[in-house]
């Protein structure tokens, strides 16, 4: 090991990490302003323009693309015909880099950026070397994570070099980092040029926030990872107050709840199990809404998530801490609710600020199959231009209010879903059924079973997708249901819109369905 070149945009420990190479005999070539650094710290450094015999130009944008460099980096020691060849051309070798990259991420994100701001920040040069040197890692040490600064110091130090072990370590670390950082940029200039947004190939970009104990059973492993660009009031933003690591699952659930809270403007409370919801709210005040989604489902709440748009204050926070849940998000916590729920040992405590900020629509919906992924747009509209009555009678003002209501909780229950509400209250839930009749009698004997069969009588009901039969409302007029809102678009859509007018229950269209699977 006798020659290092050090080019860093991330100067962490940097001066440190040179010093200890130049005293274990190591030569250091540099550039720019890690020349200048190094320099006035001390350390005998050679500027870059001193091996390549050509000076800095372009304001920098050429320093390394130079014969001299790369053919320092590239060559194979154990290849006679190389090491022939770099001697006769005076070419010295490079034997370690030490290099990160322009900040791209960093500058994408700034409010007001330019693109030619970020046209400035996409590194050229630091890439280049960077492949270059892991191309040939046998030969060549390379770094791009100051965490691994101690490591390879200690290899040198005990043995005059860094294993080939830890070399193919280094590169490997390098290429996933290369990989991520022009697909940060792939990205950013598809959505500037208006390229198709499903390309012939795709490249997504997301960074761990931390690795998880285990994924959805014990035995799968698993973390947790984020889109980079800004991530305000989405999931990954979430500080924590109180209460052990999130799992998989609870993050799972706590976006289902989040998603569907975001729906809502007044002050809601969405209690979810599963990623399905099981109760929701909308009071005057988040107590109200609280206990308007408790009553719901006062059995399927317990060990479920809570989600709420406005902050937890103390009469909310008694009411909770009677029943024991995972994990409370809310935008804030007074501090007397904070003093209530702390004492609970194993919830979770979550804020979260701007609470209401959907997705960009410009975001994706992956799911993973065998061999493959399906992309999609996010769901992120609630009906069509224009809701459509089919019926001869039309809903109240109350029903539509209502309806529109449970319209939104059905959009986030699993298909086949339906849901019942009244009075800006969830009555029945159900979620995930084969066929549609099962959903509707599911929802409407846990509405009869929870809060009664008078409380259900009057209320409404939201299909996430159309009746292809006019059994389900059969069902729901002998659950005394009033007014129902589903999509339409069935070839027997005739069928359920007589026998609404038989039973003089309101019908409502919305031209739109929401699978969820």
């Amino acid at each position: 090991m006798k020659r290092a070149l050090i080019s860093v945009s991330d100067k962490t420990g940097i001066v440190d990490f040179a010093k200890k190479l130049s005293a274990l005999g190591i030569e250091i070539v540099s550039t720019g302003g890690t020349y200048n650094t190094l320099k006035e710290a001390g350390i005998e450094v050679i500027n870059i323009s001193d091996v390549t015999g050509f000076p800095e130009c372009l304001d920098g944008r050429v320093k390394t693309l130079h014969p001299n460099i790369h053919a320092g980096l590239l060559a194979m020691r154990s290849n006679p015909e190389h090491m022939k060849q770099v001697k006769e051309l005076n070419v010295d070798l490079i034997d370690m880099v030490v290099v990160n990259l322009y900040p791209f991420k960093q500058t994408i994100m700034k409010e007001g950026v330019t693109l030619e701001d970020c046209i400035e920040n996409i590194d050229i040069g630091g890439p280049t070397m960077l492949r270059a040197a892991a191309k040939n890692y046998q030969d060549v040490s390379v770094i791009i994570d100051p965490s691994d600064y101690e490591k390879v110091l200690s290899e040198i130090s005990e043995n005059g070099k860094v294993s080939v072990e830890t070399n193919f370590y280094l590169a490997a670390k390098v290429f996933n980092h290369t990989a991520y950082y022009d697909s940060m940029i792939a990205n950013y200039l598809r959505d500037k040029a208006g390229l198709p947004k499903y390309p012939d190939t795709l490249s997504m970009t997301f960074e761990k926030v931390q690795d998880m104990r285990y994924g959805e059973n014990p035995h799968q492993s698993a973390a947790f990872y984020r889109e980079v660009g800004k991530n305000e009031g989405m999931l990954t933003s979430v500080k924590q107050l109180h209460g052990k690591e999130l799992s998989f699952n609870n993050i799972n659930d706590t976006h289902g709840a989040l998603e569907l809270l975001k729906e809502y403007d007044e002050p809601t409370v969405v209690a979810c199990k599963h990623s399905n919801p099981c109760g929701v709210g909308t009071g005057k005040d988040i107590h109200e809404a609280y206990m308007k989604a408790y009553n719901t489902d006062p059995t399927s709440i317990f060990g479920g998530i809570v989600c709420a748009n406005r902050k937890i204050d103390k009469a909310t926070a008694e009411e909770i801490s009677k029943i024991f849940l995972e994990i409370v998000l809310a935008p804030a916590f007074d501090e007397d609710a904070l003093e209530i729920l702390t004492q609970k040992k194993n919830i979770r405590l979550l804020t979260l600020d701007s609470i209401e900020k959907k997705q960009p629509a410009t975001a994706f919906d992956v799911k993973k199959v065998s061999g493959g992924i399906l992309v999609q747009d996010i769901d992120n509209s609630l009906l069509s231009d224009e809701l459509k009555v089919v019926t001869d009678r039309k809903p109240t003002d109350e029903e539509m209010k209502d309806l529109i209501f449970t319209w939104k909780i059905v959009k986030y229950t699993k298909s086949n879903g339906i849901a019942i509400g009244k009075n800006l209250q969830s009555v029945g839930i159900g979620p995930g059924q084969v066929n549609r009749i099962w959903a509707t009698e599911q929802a409407i004997d846990h509405g009869q079973k929870q809060l009664g069969e008078d409380f259900v009588k009057g209320a409404v009901l939201a299909s996430d997708a159309f009746f292809p039969f006019d059994d389900c409302v059969e069902a729901a007029h002998k659950a005394g249901i009033t007014a129902i809102i589903q999509p339409g678009g069935s070839v027997r859509d005739q069928d359920s819109i007589d026998k609404c007018n038989k039973y003089g229950i309101a019908m409502v269209f919305t031209g739109m369905r929401h699978f969820r699977h």
